[in-house]
């Protein structure tokens, strides 16, 4: 039998991906381990190696064009093997997923279900096959676990998702139970709703696409097609602001001592041969001292070190700190993995060499999945101060604004200090007012005495 490439499920909420570039050709000879070609997912660009030695047949696989994760994309026959014995099925085109309006991505198949050989690739590479979303993991009992598509019709039919049993992965309600429900009639009634709850929580309707259109004049504007990046921003804003109970913390940091630090520590770095010549071996910015402020102050108040389930408080072991990085398109957040344990200039190496391979899409999934809280600072291009939308399954993000000169009264006398205003989002289910209180205080101990971050 002719070994069937697959296009690889290479990032937990991957449902689709591109093939950017194909590095051989039909009746290509290639050997296993080379690489085939390139998937472009909605956060990175990946390389797939082939997976048998032989003749590359049948390339369904188009470049640039959205394709279930599991699907065939081209198969690979031996040099004894019959190749007209499975032409006719592998001639297959692998066909463009049509959006669906109102739904934020495609599924591989209905239900988030992969196929067994898209499972059989995601375990090779130590990636579960099936996840759910994090708005599903978050969601309390109560409410019904579906899909978008599931959503949709059981809106449309009138029925009651709550009284569906669902038969897909995590008791998700799918397509299937949808249809079942229809057929045999379905519960359309209301639930019962608390007089109180209908009267304080009216319905929420998303403006329609049309709706939005017909408040702009005709010709005075063009429509730019969401790519699957900005989809999944999309769905994982919505789902956090929906999900989880955000609550907001802020204060001021003196920086004066932290730059004389950095300065002092900048001034001493040594210097190494590049490419490019001699270089210092590290320059620490304000960003990489943040980050390892947060990690130690995460270390210092370990409760706040905590990702929210339904069943329990996942408590960490250490701190992994991701830090937003803007992206063509979009963000990502790559991850400084025990970032309480690093030095500052091992955290200034590894950062730029993270953010440098995130704007060009190089970054590998395990280096921006994950991680027990973020950074986000907006401080150089002057914003004094915002609050940050959770990622989860962090309980915590750092909202960092610019250092500048403010007026401050110290000892009953008015004096010039530069001053970084901070503020930390927390999901209130895992780190309440007192706790993200006192995380937030540690964090300024370390800003404000920086050589604390030094032993």
């Amino acid at each position: 039998m002719p070994t069937e490439v697959i296009l690889p499920k290479v990032d937990m909420d991957m449902a689709t991906g591109q093939i950017s570039r194909w590095f051989a050709t039909e009746g290509q000879q290639v050997k296993k381990g080379d690489v085939l070609f390139e998937i472009e997912t909605d956060k990175a660009a990946m390389e797939i190696d082939a997976p048998a030695s032989g003749m590359l047949r049948d390339v369904t696989g188009k470049e640039g064009v959205d394709i279930a994760v599991g699907a065939p994309v081209a198969w690979i026959y031996a040099d004894d093997e019959d190749y007209g014995a499975g032409a006719a099925a592998a001639k297959q085109d692998v066909a463009p997923i049509p959006p669906l309006v109102g739904e934020m991505s495609a599924k591989p198949t209905e239900g988030g279900a992969v196929p067994p050989s898209s499972q059989r690739e995601a375990h090779a590479s130590g990636l579960p096959a099936i996840s759910p979303t994090m708005g599903e993991i978050n969601q309390s009992p109560s409410v019904a676990r579906a899909t978008p598509l599931a959503r949709r019709l059981a809106r449309e039919a009138g029925l009651v998702l709550a009284s569906i049993a669902g038969t897909g992965p995590y008791g998700r309600v799918v397509k299937a139970d949808i249809d079942a429900a229809i057929a045999k009639g379905g519960a359309k009634e209301t639930p019962a709703v608390a007089p109180e709850a209908a009267a304080s929580a009216p319905a929420v309707k998303a403006m329609s696409d049309d709706q939005v259109l017909k408040l702009f004049e005709e010709g005075s504007y063009d429509l730019v097609p969401h790519d699957n990046m900005r989809k999944t921003i999309a769905r994982r804003l919505v789902e956090a602001k929906t999900t989880i109970p955000h609550f907001y913390l802020t204060l001021d940091c003196e920086l004066d001592a932290l730059l004389a630090l950095r300065t002092q520590i900048n001034a001493a770095a040594p210097m190494r041969k590049t490419d490019k010549g001699d270089a210092p071996a590290y320059k620490l910015s304000v960003n990489d001292m943040v980050i390892k402020a947060m990690a130690m102050a995460l270390k210092a108040v370990p409760d706040a070190n905590a990702s929210w389930t339904e069943s329990a408080m996942v408590k960490h072991k250490h701190a992994d700190v991701g830090v937003a990085v803007s992206i063509p398109g979009g963000l990502i957040t790559p991850i400084i993995r025990h970032a309480d344990e690093k030095t500052l200039s091992t955290i200034s190496n590894e950062m730029k060499d993270l953010a440098s391979r995130a704007r060009s899409r190089k970054l590998k999934p395990e280096e921006y999945q994950g991680g027990t809280t973020a950074v986000s600072n907006l401080g150089m291009f002057g914003i004094k101060d915002f609050a940050a939308v959770i990622n989860p399954p962090h309980a915590t993000i750092l909202a960092v604004g610019a250092g500048e000169e403010r007026a401050v009264v110290k000892n009953g006398e008015i004096k010039i200090a530069t001053v970084m205003s901070v503020t930390l989002s927390t999901d209130h289910r895992a780190v309440d007012g007192a706790l993200g209180a006192e995380l937030l205080v540690a964090f300024k101990r370390l800003i404000e005495n920086p050589m604390g971050m030094l032993v």
